[in-house]
Formats: C-alpha cells, structure tokens, sequence
C-alpha cells in the first residue's frame, strides 16, 4: 500500500484474534505500524503515554485504533468514550472490532462516536477477508488530515 505508514493501535485482549490481525496485514503487505496492547487500561496508558509506553519513539500516536468491546480491566466502550470525550484524541478514527453482533452495543458505539462497527466472522477465511477489506478501505484509501 502506499503513502506514508500510519501507527495502527489494536486493543484486543484475545491473543489468537491478534495474530490474525498482525498476519493478515503482512500477507496483505500493510507497511504501518501494529502496535498491540491486551485490556481497555494499557489502551489508555498507550495513548496518554503513560507508564511504560511514554516514549514517542517506541508508542507513537496511533492514526487509527481497533478497539474489541469486551476487555478487561476496562471495557472497550468506556474506551471509546474517554477517547472521544478528549480534544486531543477525538480525530483519531475508531473502529470497533469485536465478535458482538449485539443491536445494542452497535447503538451504544455508534452514539459513542466510533468511526466504524465491524464483526469478527468465526470462519478464518472471512476473517481474513475482512482484514484485507479493512486494510484497503482504512490504510490505503481513507485520507487523514495532516495535524493530530
């Protein structure tokens, strides 16, 4: 894909489902920048640069965040509402991914400000077909303002 890479912030606390996102984006030659953190508090940690992520270097600004609903420590839709609630963080697009089909957290996302609301398939294959839709649509050929 081209132009400049993007640091992409994937909160997920489902170790496999990380893996197939991470190997997806290689097979689909995604040259940005994976960073993956595991429960909704290092999310916020990662993005304030916080604690052990405050180095710019090694925990740059996310251009965008793939945000799983069900987390621990904090739930994803609370995420998503600190991040939406901050001036400094409110333009940073927000896609949901989570295996919740759920009509009612779809609302609640959508009311929160998320940037887009996508179901994990169960077969691996449309998984991987959707991954390679997401890398496409949000890294190749979405345009992204030039200031944070």
């Amino acid at each position: 894909m081209k132009g400049k890479p993007i640091a992409i912030l994937l909160v997920e606390d489902d170790e496999a489902h990380a893996e197939i996102v991470r190997r997806n984006f290689e097979n689909c030659n995604v040259a940005n920048l994976l960073f993956h953190v595991s429960d909704g508090q290092a999310a916020l940690d990662y993005l304030y640069q916080r604690h052990g992520f405050s180095d710019p270097a090694t925990s740059p600004r996310p251009g965008i965040v793939l945000l799983d609903l069900r987390l621990p420590k904090m739930d994803g839709m609370e995420v998503l509402q600190i991040i939406k609630a901050d001036a400094n963080l409110k333009r940073i697009p927000v896609v949901i991914l989570t295996t919740s089909k759920a009509e009612g957290d779809m609302l609640a996302a959508y009311d929160k400000q998320a940037n887009s609301y996508l179901v994990k398939p169960v077969d691996f294959a449309r998984f991987t077909e959707l991954m390679h839709a997401f890398g496409y649509y949000w890294l190749a050929w979405n345009q992204y303002p030039h200031s944070p």
